[in-house]
């Protein structure tokens, strides 16, 4: 006696939303994922009155893997990241890390002092310590009154 199967329709709509779903997040949530680009680092930009810190997440890689220029307030940061040599001796079922070169450019909204920067790569993360130019820092001024007293007033 043979087996019937029968149809069920919702199995066919969980398998479309699951596909609409991988679709999405492909072309919208991680773009690069579509256009099969390999590792992009994940950034942290933020400021302090006297700086920015820049936060990429950069897991495996040493600092020879790294290239890190600034030209027109214009920060670039390349790498690369390799894969490890392939086992012979087993059978992939999934590969879900990404290897290959990359390239991060942000733009700096403020002149900063290009010459004074200091990176760091520390457990997986590299740290960039961009300190503004000093014409951008805000500075207090002394201001005389016609008594002979002085008051500091800031330029905020």
């Amino acid at each position: 006696m043979s087996n019937v199967t029968r149809w069920d329709p919702w199995n066919e709509m969980l398998s479309l939303r699951e596909a609409m779903s991988q679709l999405m997040e492909e072309s919208v949530v991680r773009p690069s994922a579509a256009r099969g680009q390999g590792f992009v680092p994940a950034l942290d930009v933020s400021e302090t009155e006297d700086g920015y810190l820049v936060e990429a997440a950069v897991p495996g890689l040493k600092p020879e893997d790294l290239e890190i220029t600034l030209e027109n307030n214009v920060l670039t940061i390349k790498g690369q990241t390799r894969q490890e040599s392939e086992d012979k001796q087993r059978s992939y079922h999934r590969i879900e890390r990404r290897f290959g070169s990359f390239q991060r450019t942000i733009g700096l909204p403020t002149t900063v002092k290009a010459d004074a920067i200091q990176a760091k790569l520390e457990h997986g993360v590299l740290k960039l310590d961009i300190p503004k130019a000093e014409e951008i820092k805000p500075r207090k001024i002394a201001v005389s009154v016609a008594a002979g007293k002085t008051l500091e007033a800031s330029n905020n």
